[in-house]
């Protein structure tokens, strides 16, 4: 069985580290970071998805540091970034070595493509990844943002060698729907489907405003759905009062029942406690439908 399909959740650390999009040093630091770890891991949450793209290397060097504090050891993803300059399977698996080092382990449980973008053919990062496993540095391996064509394609090559693909990252939450149709077709293959953005960037948490969106990359990301955004707040609004959780925990319990694996952010405490009341609701499919309508 999908080792994945014994977690509802993760917890995904884009925001560690990065600068860029998310502004780490400014409103957030490595203290608020820390408590985000120690809350989840209260929570039950136990997988943890990082990138060496994230922060450059800085999201995966603070979560090998907060596990080394805390003395734990949960689910570790991170993923293979195919810079135009890596051009050999030899690339891969050197940059998971890279990996590993931060984050302080032998061994990830499952070792992600982060993009199946040219120069070089989807089938020769499969063969890395075929033997990353076989080496023993990745328990389990799949893609990040492939199409199903491009699923088919990496399946093929990872089944000459016996090396099941666990998983396909992407882009999906209630704005964000186009993933739910193969969602059933996934789990009879034995792939999760691992969900990022799962509150679209902040957009349904409810904490930012669709009539003032912010500047920059969020705003301009989501500027096409703000009416989507418009219907969907009050009815998340109304659905968390009910059963006394947050808007956000609405909106990630509707993948956790669609079949999905939600990996929201955290960037301090409050935010993890906040997304992991989605492990104690459930929604009804009542429920479901109005949600599914208000989107």
């Amino acid at each position: 069985m999908n080792p994945l399909f014994s977690h509802s959740m993760g917890v995904g650390t884009w925001a560690w580290g990065d600068r860029l999009f998310w502004g780490y040093g400014r409103d957030y630091g490595e203290g608020d970071l820390r408590e985000a770890f120690r809350e989840s891991l209260l929570a039950g949450v136990g997988l943890w998805d990082t990138a060496e793209f994230y922060g450059f290397g800085l999201s995966e060097r603070l979560l090998g540091q907060f596990m080394r504090e805390a003395g734990v050891r949960p689910y570790l993803v991170t993923k293979f970034f195919p810079y135009p300059w890596r051009l050999s399977r030899k690339d891969l698996l050197r940059a998971l070595r890279g990996s590993l080092g931060r984050l302080g382990v032998e061994a990830v449980d499952l070792y992600l493509l982060h993009w199946p973008w040219p120069p070089v053919p989807l089938r020769v990062w499969a063969e890395a990844l075929a033997e990353a496993h076989e080496r023993g540095l990745a328990r389990g391996v799949g893609v990040a943002n492939a199409s199903m064509a491009q699923l088919e394609t990496v399946k093929g090559v990872l089944d000459r060698h016996r090396v099941p693909l666990l998983a396909n990252q992407v882009e999906y939450s209630l704005l964000q729907r186009g993933w739910e149709a193969h969602l059933p077709a996934l789990r009879r293959e034995g792939i999760a489907l691992m969900a990022y953005s799962p509150l679209a960037m902040g957009w349904l948490t409810g904490k930012l405003d669709p009539d003032h969106p912010p500047k920059g990359y969020r705003g301009a990301k989501y500027r096409p759905l703000l009416a989507g955004v418009r219907r969907l707040l009050p009815l998340l609004r109304e659905l968390a009062e009910a059963k006394g959780v947050s808007p956000s925990a609405i909106a990630l319990r509707y993948l956790v029942e669609k079949g999905a694996l939600p990996i929201p952010g955290a960037k301090n405490a409050l935010q993890a406690r906040q997304n992991a009341e989605a492990l104690r609701i459930a929604l009804s499919p009542e429920e479901v439908a109005r949600l599914e309508g208000a989107s």
